[in-house]
């Protein structure tokens, strides 16, 4: 609840124990006519599952935050995703549905959407920063997937094409990266290569200290997982999102991203070692410019405003 008092919310949230009444917060009768009141229900991976919280309400939104995998783990893996508990289906993989994209759409219509970045709390950074592009994840999350001989994947999976890259560079890169210690070769590796490593529970456990690393960075180097880039969903971080607006220039795996967001100034794709080069030659050629144009693409593509209206429009609410 600390986060939540941190933005004046611990009145107006609650931790639901699945499959019981018991919440940390709001009271479960509270919850309760709060959904009968309801015109939208926004349930990030079908995950909330009471169905006398989520059935009354008019329009139940799955919110698919993990492009590819949810799909897949739905239509290949035998995994009940609760679709058929949802009407409306919104999606952050902005190809899904394309005939590009390698992910199954589970016979259903996906509404695209970027992630929305609230920019009254994320400012324009004009402080000093720190000689070093720099990223925060997960070196795993969960299992992977292989489907039609195709290997969906990790963090993991796509940061070792790119483990020579500081070598070849005159940047620094640090990662604030959550990686088991038993993960030995892989971390050998990383330190051997000259990665920065950084525990993400001491530096960026908080929403304060999340925000206080991006605006120290020079820029982004993000990775995505290798699931994302494979199926060319489109997918695109909302961590990414929140660089941008702090005029932290991004320098981002390709997943398909750049056929919907201008590259090439504030932000930059890549899929080799040679396009990430290229483009970190060319953030230092104008860095100005180049914070300046982050936050031209944050206010364009990802303010909240903008991003949720639209949103409502799609599934059909009137903001």
């Amino acid at each position: 609840m600390d986060v939540a008092r941190m933005f004046g919310l611990e009145r107006r949230c609650s931790l639901l124990l699945e499959a019981s009444q018991q919440t940390i917060g709001l009271p479960y009768s509270e919850l309760l006519a709060i959904a009968r009141s309801a015109t939208v229900l926004l349930n990030i991976s079908g995950m909330l599952k009471d169905q006398d919280l989520i059935g009354c309400i008019p329009h139940r939104v799955f919110l698919d935050l993990d492009p590819a995998f949810n799909q897949l783990w739905h239509a290949t893996q035998g995994i009940d995703m609760r679709l058929d508990a949802h009407n409306r289906f919104v999606t952050v993989g902005k190809a899904l549905g394309d005939p590009k994209c390698r992910v199954p759409t589970c016979g259903v219509q996906w509404i695209t959407t970027f992630q929305p970045v609230v920019m009254k709390h994320w400012p324009m950074n004009e402080g000093p920063y720190r000689h070093r592009f720099t990223t925060i994840g997960n070196w795993r999350g969960y299992g992977s997937i292989e489907h039609d001989g195709i290997f969906y994947g990790q963090k993991a999976h796509s940061l070792r094409a790119f483990m020579e890259l500081p070598a070849k560079s005159n940047e620094q890169f640090q990662l604030a990266l959550s990686i088991h210690p038993g993960e030995q070769r892989d971390l050998e590796d990383l330190k051997r290569n000259g990665w920065i490593l950084l525990d993400p529970a001491q530096h960026v456990e908080m929403p304060n200290q999340y925000q206080e690393f991006i605006g120290a960075s020079k820029a982004e180097f993000g990775i995505a997982k290798s699931g994302y880039v494979v199926s060319r969903c489109g997918w695109f971080s909302d961590r990414s999102a929140c660089y941008l607006a702090s005029g932290r220039p991004v320098l981002a795996q390709d997943t398909g991203f750049s056929d919907y967001l201008p590259c090439g100034e504030g932000l930059f794709n890549f899929s080799t070692v040679d396009d990430a080069l290229a483009a970190i030659d060319s953030i230092n050629s104008n860095y100005q410019r180049h914070t300046q144009a982050a936050r031209s693409i944050a206010l364009q593509y990802f303010d909240s405003d903008t991003v949720l209206s639209n949103l409502l429009d799609a599934i059909g609410v009137s903001a």
